[in-house]
């Protein structure tokens, strides 16, 4: 059972909190419409899902664990310096692992310190993980993702844009209501549930990241999302927290740490009651919080392809 914990003072970030509309934010709007109709985009999300679901009666398409955590360890430890803390609690059997979010590598870099067994599915945006050919092209030999639909902070500050009256930004959020995603799909909800079902189901493990979003500060945590306590929950599996501090701004040889928390142990349920998701949700943020750095400080000095490494992945 999980018990009711105290619910901690993270100070996080306004949870609608939207950026400026700079000539920068409604170009990155601009970029988000045009991937969503783009129909390698979209094609690509749908196969990932296709692969995971054909694997019901033999075993799933994807690269070999072993080697996929050479080739992301390799690449990673060649652009930065990382630090692992205690790796020795990740369970030997399937489970969920929950991370803060301040940068699109953050995924590659948790993935790069996993254990190759039990093999780890990530949940990452389907356009961030699609919109160039060099990203299809890998993601569909490694496979390994669920992709997901939703509007993006950018998208949404036009929306706001536009609302409030500004006239130049009306054509484009009429595209992005039209063209657009916005996450709250029934058939899309159902198809993610599913999918992530068959992965414990399969004996995977699954990564994703709670707060739907980028953060906006180190060691601050965004409101969390019920959707990591009622898969856990559903499957019985344990939640893995694991803290990444000094993403938020990368640049070549900076130290990383990859920091885990120990496993909290979850009791099946097939239909979570609201008392038990937000008890669960709670004990999550209660293990971010001990986990967190409090006190980060960017280190002084020459930050070499600050810039390239801060949008490689976007």
């Amino acid at each position: 059972m999980i018990a009711t914990v105290k619910r901690p003072q993270l100070k996080p970030s306004e949870p609608e909190s939207l950026p400026p509309l700079t000539p920068e934010t409604i170009q990155r709007a601009r970029e988000g419409w045009e991937f969503a109709r783009d129909r390698s985009v979209r094609k690509s999300s749908q196969l990932a899902f296709d692969t995971l679901q054909a694997t019901d009666s033999r075993p799933p398409r994807r690269v070999n664990g072993t080697l996929r955590r050479w080739l992301l360890r390799a690449m990673v430890r060649m652009l930065f310096r990382v630090n692992v803390e205690n790796a020795h609690v990740l369970p030997k059997q399937p489970f969920l692992l929950v991370a803060n979010h301040l940068n699109h590598i953050d995924p590659l870099l948790v993935l790069a310190e996993l254990p190759a067994s039990p093999y780890c599915y990530v949940i990452g945006d389907s356009r961030s993980l699609y919109n160039t050919k060099w990203k299809r092209a890998i993601l569909q030999w490694a496979q390994g993702v669920l992709p997901l639909d939703r509007w993006w902070k950018e998208e949404k500050a036009v929306l706001e844009g536009a609302k409030s009256g500004r006239k130049d930004l009306m054509e484009l959020a009429e595209n992005i209501r039209r063209d657009v995603p916005d996450g709250s799909s029934i058939e899309m909800l159902r198809q993610l549930d599913r999918s992530v079902q068959t992965v414990f189901q399969n004996g995977d493990s699954l990564l994703l990241f709670p707060e739907g979003k980028l953060g906006t500060e180190e060691g601050k945590l965004l409101p969390l999302k019920r959707g990591m306590a009622i898969y856990a929950l559903r499957a019985g599996v344990p939640i893995v927290p694991v803290a990444l501090i000094g993403t938020k701004d990368l640049y070549l040889r900076k130290t990383l740490t990859v920091r885990f928390g120990q496993p909290l142990p979850v009791s099946p349920t097939k239909r979570p009651k609201s008392r038990q998701i937000q008890a669960l949700t709670e004990s999550i943020e209660a293990s971010f919080e001990s986990l967190l750095s409090k006190t980060y400080r960017e280190p002084d000095g020459l930050k070499l392809f600050r810039y390239c490494l801060n949008h490689i992945f976007w």
